[in-house]
């Protein structure tokens, strides 16, 4: 059994000289000074070290606190580049690209299907002149980046390596996370436009691809986010999303690559919920059971394999358009569970999300919440400061075996795809929404301002006093006459050339991503690559589930 003092001597000694110095004290306002990590003596369980249950960093926050990443997007390219250049100047430490759903089902602005939803939620990009004012003056060598996109995630991959060697900046700097989480599209988000195989074999192309030439990128993050804002318990959220990251190892190893190669690169995305003991417990005990995940059914010899490295937000679905300044305490709860679970990002959403697009106010207010708790409330002073507690080392436990339970349950149906595929994980997560939807009608389940402590005037209540954000509608026309001129400016013998070459990679078994780039760098628009695909790999149409 290892002891306390081999801990310091051996993880945590080497880690402080590592470390940047945050420069803050570590005691409390009487003077009371914090030690690093408290615990049993005796306990063989520390901060950055396997299975990783309090944390994967030995000094967690007290060398560096978690990036503050805010979601945001919207309209056009130039648009959004404003919103994250003010969001940077607010004190933001990380950018994170919410794209429309145009662009999210690989098609470009100009497509019949996409009318009406350009720029709406997110921000249109369909060509690398798009690309190129988002992250205009924005240094990519010196700022991490988010993308939230998933179908056609190697395209717009493609299109920030575009960017960044525009800039100067090499791949090997480059360091942000691509979500190109598909398997989550199919149960539970619907942004899916290939079939489960073929669009796992994209996502095991990023992750050859990037081992070999963006070292330092994210290459999925696997999220629980979505199939918890679906309707799963806390309980399915960790075990649907491991599951799914086990398919996604075992894809990766049939096409060839070492467990140890690519699990480095794995990151995950979790939701931070209400309840705000099991929201802490949870993430505890997800990092617990991808440890041994790893360990024990992948052989990953490398530790940095076995790290759960995961970005948190807030709740969605548990805003409300009721009283919403209600909204600023939910997150607030929220964040503060995502902290003491040791997340390593954090976006916090905004008091309107409920009503519109959050306004630079609501959005700055969001990102103030994060700074309160990392610079007033005291908890980044100690690692995993929640130990201990018998109520959250219970849960913790718990979470851990019934989530080993319904994986394991995965396990005898074939594994996560199999289960997708025949809709079961479809119908768990509906089954427990609506058991949800059923305890806030009958209010054996408060939520304040909507089925109890109502206001008169409660649907409209505190919305009079909130300044309302608004897409330009011009943005959808903006953005054709961009495309239509872009396409008339490019080598159009060159963009036929590439095309016909990325289809016949994409009919073989080479990687795309070299491809892709040469095709985004020549002229080549989203949609027109998101249609080679489909071409090749046909869409998705989802099973029916009663």
């Amino acid at each position: 059994m290892r002891t306390r003092q081999d801990w310091e001597s051996e993880t945590l000694k080497p880690s402080l000289k590592r470390a940047p110095e945050r420069r803050t004290s570590f005691e409390t306002p009487s003077g009371i000074p914090f030690e690093i990590v408290y615990g049993d003596q005796a306990s063989d369980e520390y901060p950055g070290e396997y299975p990783f249950t309090r944390g994967v960093h030995p000094t967690m926050y007290r060398s560096r606190l978690w990036t503050m990443r805010q979601y945001a997007g919207y309209a056009s390219a130039q648009e959004s580049n404003q919103r994250y250049r003010y969001l940077l100047q607010q004190g933001q430490t990380g950018i994170s690209v919410a794209f429309d759903l145009p662009t999210q089902l690989a098609m470009d602005a100009d497509d019949p299907l996409a009318a009406g939803e350009v720029g709406k939620v997110g921000v249109s990009i369909s060509t690398l002149d798009d690309a190129r004012e988002l992250f205009d003056q924005i240094p990519l060598d010196k700022i991490s980046t988010s993308m939230t996109i998933n179908a056609p995630a190697a395209i717009l991959l493609a299109l920030y390596i575009a960017v960044a060697k525009e800039q100067g900046v090499t791949e090997s700097k480059l360091r942000g996370t691509i979500q190109n989480d598909i398997l989550k599209e199919y149960a539970a988000r619907g942004l899916y436009v290939y079939p489960p195989r073929q669009s796992m074999r994209l996502v095991t192309d990023i992750f050859a691809y990037c081992k070999d030439h963006v070292p330092h990128w994210n290459t999925i993050s696997i999220s629980g986010y979505h199939i918890r804002e679906a309707g799963s318990t806390a309980v399915q959220e960790v075990a649907f999303t491991l599951a799914n990251a086990i398919a996604y190892a075992e894809a990766a190893m049939s096409a060839g690559l070492d467990v140890d190669e690519f699990a480095g690169q794995l990151a995950f995305f979790f939701n931070a919920h209400n309840d705000f003991l099991e929201e802490i417990a949870k993430f505890r005990a997800a990092r617990r059971l991808w440890a041994k995940l790893m360990r024990d059914r992948f052989g990953a010899k490398d530790m940095r394999s076995c790290m759960l490295r995961f970005h948190a937000q807030t709740g969605g679905s548990t805003l409300t358009a009721q009283q919403p300044m209600n909204n600023v305490a939910r997150v607030t709860i929220q964040a503060l569970a995502a902290v003491l679970g040791g997340a390593q990002s954090l976006h916090t959403n905004s008091m309107d999300e409920a009503l519109w697009l959050p306004t630079e106010e609501s959005v700055r207010t969001a990102l103030r919440t994060q700074q309160i708790i990392a610079h007033e409330s005291g908890v980044a002073s100690a690692v995993d400061p929640m130990a201990g507690s018998y109520v959250v080392e219970n849960l913790t436990d718990q979470i851990e075996q019934r989530a080993t339970a319904l994986i394991d349950e995965i396990d005898r149906m074939g594994g996560a795809v199999r289960s997708i595929e025949s809709g079961w994980m479809q119908s768990q997560i509906s089954d427990a929404s609506y058991r949800y939807q059923r305890e806030i009608e009958s209010k054996d389940r408060i939520i304040v301002g909507l089925n109890e402590f109502k206001s008169e005037g409660n649907a409209s209540e505190g919305n009079r006093q909130i300044t309302r954000f608004n897409v330009n509608h011009t943005v959808e026309q903006r953005q054709c006459e961009r495309l239509a001129d872009w396409r008339a400016k490019r080598d159009a013998e060159t963009v036929s050339a590439l095309r016909d070459k990325l289809e016949t990679a994409a009919r073989g078994s080479e990687n795309v991503m070299p491809c892709l780039i040469a095709c985004v760098e020549a002229g080549m628009t989203v949609g027109e690559i998101g249609n080679v695909f489909r071409h090749v790999f046909g869409e998705y149409h989802p099973p029916t589930v009663i």
